[in-house]
């Protein structure tokens, strides 16, 4: 069962945002509001801190770990990583030395990017020593781009009948599969299986939106996004929802604000926006935006949408097509 985009934007505005609950009080007295991260049940952080390449971008190790403590210390509580974010799980291994030492552990997902399903248990261990952990809480699949990868994934004996088990045998809380590719080979996905949770490409630029009849319909002119194809089927099986590619790399920083994009990806119905944060600056920054977040009215997220889609979205689809990190 599809819901129309009407209905879509009216369940985000009215009730969609109201499962966000408090969480633990930080330095200023303020705290990141908390989501329920889907079916499982699981409240984490609506701002998620990314482990991929912006990660990545601090070269020096204690720098690095420095940034991620700040992170969990100012109260974000959702790490996202993979096992080829870096040379030989660099990513998890840096993530590793730090949630090793605190009492507070974040909910660390992690996602397994190979199609081998005989190399996943393999690769799942290394990712578990590398962090340093005996089960971590979410393995996506990592970024599924066409209708034959899907067919490999779901292949008997592949990577995710391999999950599954892995699940069973309790390495893993949840599983999840990620795309910022072809919306419909997602929504094909999300609709043959029942994942615990998905990430996908969510910002105002990758979808077109006009006025219609009591709101937003879509724009039939725009291709279609995962907002309107892939977003709705996993809202309705109660998925957790992460957003990624909410700044696009930054491309579309020069064109609206930063408070402007997060919040219209936090806007929808969404558990929390994964964010790659190369800056001690841009940890503390998101957080304070994170902090203040309101829900963007219906009207403004079609300014943003209709200003950012026309200007980018010719240019931001081939990227995103071929682009494996947030």
């Amino acid at each position: 069962m599809s819901i129309s985009r009407r209905r879509f934007l009216e369940r985000t505005a009215i009730g969609g945002l109201a499962t966000s609950v408090a969480s633990k009080g930080s330095a200023d007295g303020t705290a990141i509001p908390k989501r329920k991260l889907g079916k499982t049940g699981v409240d984490v952080s609506i701002l998620a801190m990314g482990g991929g390449s912006r990660y990545l971008m601090y070269k020096d190790e204690e720098q690095a770990l420095e940034a991620l403590e700040k992170a969990l210390d100012l109260g974000i509580s959702y790490i996202d990583t993979s096992d080829d974010y870096g040379k030989d799980h660099l990513s998890e291994l840096r993530i590793g030395k730090v949630i090793k030492t605190r009492a507070d552990k974040p909910f660390v997902a992690t996602k397994l990017s190979n199609r081998d399903g005989q190399q996943s248990a393999r690769i799942v261990e290394q990712s578990l020593t590398a962090l340093q952990l005996q089960q971590v809480d979410l393995i996506h699949i990592h970024s599924l781009t066409t209708e034959e990868d899907l067919a490999r994934i779901e292949a008997k004996g592949g990577v995710l009948d391999q999950l599954l088990k892995l699940r069973d045998q309790r390495m893993t809380r949840f599983i999840g599969i990620t795309s910022h590719t072809d919306p419909y080979v997602l929504k094909t996905a999300l609709e043959r299986h029942d994942f615990d949770c998905t990430q996908m490409a969510l910002n105002g630029a990758l979808v077109g939106m006009k006025s219609g009849a009591g709101g937003m319909v879509p724009n039939e002119a725009m291709r279609p996004s995962f907002e309107t194809v892939a977003l709705p089927v996993a809202n309705r099986k109660r998925m957790g929802v992460l957003a990624m590619k909410v700044f696009a790399q930054d491309a579309l920083l020069h064109q609206t604000t930063p408070e402007k994009l997060l919040y219209y990806s936090l806007s929808l119905p969404v558990t929390a926006a994964v964010v790659g944060m190369p800056q001690l600056a841009h940890i503390q920054e998101n957080i304070r935006l994170a902090k203040a977040f309101r829900p963007l009215p219906r009207s403004e997220m079609e300014r943003i949408s209709d200003m950012l889609s026309v200007k980018n979205k010719a240019k931001l689809d081939p990227f995103f097509s071929t682009h494996v990190d947030l």
